[in-house]
C-alpha cells in the first residue's frame, strides 16, 4: 500500500475518533440534564405552627423534594423523632421542618426553650396601638422608652419626662394575655403582651420601668447602634430646646476665721455669683 494513501487513513481515523468522543460527551450530558433528579420525602407542617407549640401527627405531612434537601431537614423515616418536641419558631404550612427551629428531645414547650442560654424573656404589657399594629412581632428588634414625673419633682417646672431605658432589645413574641381586672362585661381584660429577650440586668430594668408608661419603638434590625439619647422634658416641647438645667442655690460657709459673717453663692444656669451678708442679718 502507498505510504502517503496510509497516513491519510491513520490521521482520518483520529479525526473520526475524536468526533465521536465529542458527540457522545455531548450527548450524555444532555441526557443526564433531563434525566429526573432523585426525589427526597421529608417532613413538613400541615399548617401554620406558632412558637411554643408541641407537636403532634396532625400538624406533620409529607413533602417530596427534588434536588438539595435543605440542611437540617428531618426525612420521613425519622418522623417519629420529631413528635413531641417543642417549636421555638413559627413554622408555615407546607415548609419542612428543619433541626434548628425545634427544641431539645424533653425540653417540652411554651416559650421556654426558645430562649438562649443567660437571657431571659421579659413580658411587657404595650397598649393596643402597639399591639394591634402588628410590627412587634417575633424577631424584631425596638427601643423600649418610658414617659412620667421623676420621683420627687412633681411640682417642677419641666413636667413630665421621657427616657430611653433599653436600645436594640428583640422580641422573642407577641400575643395577649388575661388580667383579673374585669372589663365592663366581668369578663376578664384582654390586653397586648409583648416578651422581649434580655439580660437579668435588663429584665431589672424593665420591672422597674413597668410602673411607667412604656412604649416600644421599632429600629432597623440590622441598625444596632447604641445612641446616646440624654431624655426629653414636656417644658422643652414649648421652649424648642432641651430642658436648662434648674436653678440651684447652695450654701457655702465662709472661710474666714472671723465670725462676722457669711456668704452664699448663687447658681443660675451658667452663671455664678457670690453674695455676702454680715452675721444677726446686716450687710
Amino acid at each position: 500500500m502507498n505510504r502517503r494513501l496510509l497516513t491519510i487513513l491513520l490521521v482520518a481515523f483520529f479525526i473520526a475518533g475524536a468526533c465521536a468522543y465529542l458527540v457522545a460527551r455531548l450527548v450524555g450530558g444532555r441526557m443526564a440534564a433531563a434525566r429526573p433528579s432523585a426525589v427526597t420525602r421529608l417532613v413538613a407542617a400541615n399548617t401554620d405552627i406558632k412558637l411554643g407549640t408541641i407537636l403532634n401527627a396532625d400538624n406533620l405531612k409529607t413533602i417530596e423534594i427534588t434536588g438539595a434537601v435543605p440542611a437540617g431537614a428531618i426525612p420521613v423515616k425519622d418522623e417519629s423523632k420529631v413528635i413531641g418536641r417543642g417549636v421555638i419558631s413559627d413554622l408555615y404550612a407546607g415548609e419542612p421542618i428543619i433541626e434548628s427551629r425545634l427544641a431539645a428531645v424533653g425540653a417540652g414547650g411554651g416559650l421556654a426553650p426558645a430562649i438562649p442560654p443567660g437571657m431571659r424573656a421579659c413580658a411587657v404589657k404595650v397598649d393596643e396601638v402597639v399591639g394591634v399594629s402588628g410590627f412587634a412581632t417575633q424577631g424584631m428588634r425596638v427601643d423600649v422608652i418610658i414617659s412620667g414625673t421623676p420621683p420627687g419633682e412633681q411640682n417642677s417646672t419641666q413636667g413630665a419626662q421621657a427616657r430611653t431605658v433599653l436600645q436594640n432589645i428583640q422580641v422573642l413574641s407577641a400575643g395577649t394575655d388575661y388580667q383579673q381586672v374585669k372589663d365592663n362585661e366581668g369578663k376578664a381584660k384582654q390586653v397586648q403582651v409583648v416578651n422581649l429577650l434580655v439580660t437579668p440586668e435588663q429584665a431589672e430594668t424593665l420591672e422597674l420601668a413597668s410602673s411607667e408608661t412604656i412604649r416600644l419603638i421599632l429600629r432597623n434590625p440590622l441598625d444596632t447602634k447604641i445612641a446616646p439619647v440624654p431624655g426629653t422634658a414636656t417644658g422643652s416641647l414649648f421652649t424648642g430646646q432641651n430642658s436648662a438645667p434648674a436653678k440651684t442655690v447652695r450654701v457655702a460657709s465662709s472661710r474666714s476665721a472671723a465670725p462676722s459673717g457669711y456668704s452664699i453663692e448663687v447658681i443660675n444656669g451658667s452663671k455664678q455669683s457670690e453674695a455676702k451678708f454680715a452675721s444677726g442679718g446686716r450687710q
